[in-house]
């Protein structure tokens, strides 16, 4: 049906031309044919394309993950943003993340406080989603009591942003911080930054590390197993 109308449109033209008796009006008349069935083209082309570009919105966990892949095996150094004004934790200490390990869907980053390197955080990716959770040692290697705290991200997110609310097994372990929510924030060459807010209260922590500026990698966490 397409190639008959194709057909007989191309029949209407020719017998159009065939009326012009003057070469040269035929000619320009065949031109201007020929423009206006490449604009035509050219517009089909670029209507289809956009259409296509706002059927597919962005797959914002991959763009944050891929972000994250970037660091991979480069230290950097950060500094509290936010802290409630009783923190000693992390007050006056050198601060440094180490993203030391990168699987394809499991990244550990041990996180430096001082001489102190019980922490590491543990991104997972499963089904689109994100897991965070905080692993913390002893210096002879074995778990604190308090480890494995954390939680899913609830959506997509953003490119740049995941947000952790704390899931079932942080209340069974620490039920105070059960309305905590953690995200962690990457804007590439610029910063990574790690945050808390307990919902509710005071308590918010943020920390940013620079990673235009790449530093000496630390020591192994206690108890790192590669």
């Amino acid at each position: 049906m397409t190639e008959l109308k194709t057909k007989l449109n191309e029949a209407r033209v020719e017998e159009f031309l065939d009326g012009i008796e003057n070469e040269k009006l035929r000619k320009d008349c065949l031109a201007v044919l020929k423009l206006i069935l490449v604009i035509f083209t050219l517009v089909l082309l670029s209507t289809s394309a956009y259409a296509q570009s706002q059927s597919k919105p962005p797959d914002n966990t991959s763009l944050f993950w891929n972000s994250l892949k970037k660091l991979c095996g480069k230290a950097y150094e950060g500094k509290v943003i936010a802290a409630p004004a009783d923190d000693t934790t992390f007050k006056d200490k050198d601060l440094v993340m180490h993203v030391r390990a990168c699987e394809e869907n499991r990244i550990r980053i041990p996180f430096v406080v001082g001489t102190d390197r019980s922490r590491t955080w543990v991104l997972t990716r499963k089904k689109g989603r994100f897991l965070l959770k905080h692993d913390h040692r002893h210096e002879d290697g074995k778990p604190d009591k308090v480890t494995q705290y954390g939680g899913w991200t609830t959506n997509s997110g953003l490119a740049t942003r995941q947000v952790f609310p704390a899931d079932q097994e942080t209340v069974d372990i620490l039920p105070a911080a059960g309305p905590n929510v953690w995200w962690i924030e990457i804007v590439d060459g610029q910063y990574f930054s790690y945050n808390l807010r307990r919902m509710g209260s005071d308590r918010y922590f943020s920390i940013r590390f620079d990673i235009t500026k790449e530093i000496k990698a630390p020591e192994a966490p206690w108890g790192w197993k590669d």
